[in-house]
């Protein structure tokens, strides 16, 4: 068995949380620690596929739970809540296995990255700019070597860097090496390979799946709720376009067919980041027993 902690990652709805669960069992002594940023709040159980409380009572999970829907909870916030739930486990004689698909949660545990601060009136200003190639060549003018490092049309990117070159008045290429950069951890990264096909099919059966476990309930329960549900938490998977649904403004088999569409183009984009790092051992997707076995020679093999 490694010494170094397992952190399993991939695409929502290809198996991790069961392929956990399954080598947790094995092991025993293992808490699992989630990596996903919708399952921090409380309340949103069903449609973020939260460990059942059966599940919970058997290995004992953390880092979910941790806020209400309408709280903010930051990558930095999430960082210093698995470094306390790490040193928490190692300390009872547990081991940590990490285990979700949240990328940029995963990249500041694993390599320690803090993000730079945000900066909300700055990004108002930007946004009034529709041209991101003129926001472009503002970043080139300010920050030449973060401008460089990026599509002049990737709007997403050219904002961040500008957001935070002026609000803080430093370049943003001054905030360290960033996502490019994957150096040696003390974590042993597996990630699951899975067929787009498999996938899709994979994404849709767990939302029926879901919806007869009480999803709908789940979301009419968080709109009904005291206070409303924040800006990140309303923008979850499913939960967005149920909740469109009870406000009458879309059909129910609309709000289904958004979700999964939406869901399975998150999943790319999933498969896209952690296909960008080099130190995650790839294994197939398959029976659960199987993984399981993949992912312990990995992880042997790494030590």
């Amino acid at each position: 068995m490694a010494e170094r902690p397992l952190v399993i990652v991939g695409p929502t709805a290809s198996g991790k949380s069961a392929l956990a669960l399954h080598l947790a069992r094995q092991w025993g002594h293992t808490r699992i620690l989630s990596v996903d940023s919708m399952q921090v709040y409380r309340g949103m159980d069903i449609g973020t596929a939260k460990p059942t409380a059966e599940e919970q009572a058997e290995v004992p999970h953390r880092l979910i739970d941790l806020v209400r829907p309408d709280e903010d909870f930051t990558v930095v916030d999430y960082a210093e809540a698995c470094r306390a739930a790490m040193t928490e486990t190692l300390s009872a004689g547990d081991r940590p296995l990490l285990a979700g698909g949240t990328g940029l949660y995963l990249r500041a545990v694993v390599d320690g990255l803090t993000p730079p601060p945000r900066y909300p009136e700055v990004v108002a200003e930007l946004e009034a700019e529709p041209d991101t190639v003129v926001l472009h060549r503002r970043l080139s003018d300010l920050d030449p070597l973060a401008a460089s490092r990026m599509e002049p049309t990737n709007r997403r990117r050219v904002l961040r860097a500008l957001e935070v070159t002026v609000g803080s008045g430093r370049p943003f290429s001054s905030f360290g090496p960033g996502l490019e950069t994957y150096p040696d951890v003390p974590f042993v990264l597996v990630g699951i390979e899975i067929e787009r096909d498999t996938l899709d099919r994979r994404i849709g059966e767990r939302y029926r799946t879901q919806m007869e476990l009480g999803f709908l309930d789940e979301v009419r329960h968080l709109l009904e709720a005291e206070t409303p549900m924040g800006r990140t938490a309303s923008q979850a998977l499913g939960y967005r376009e149920l909740a469109a649904h009870l406000r009458d403004e879309t059909t129910l088999e609309e709000a289904l067919d958004e979700a999964i569409r939406r869901t399975r183009k998150f999943a790319r984009r999933q498969q896209r980041w952690f296909r960008r790092d080099p130190r995650i051992h790839w294994i197939p997707f398959g029976r659960v027993e199987e993984m399981a076995e993949r992912a312990e020679a990995a992880a042997a093999g790494s030590c």
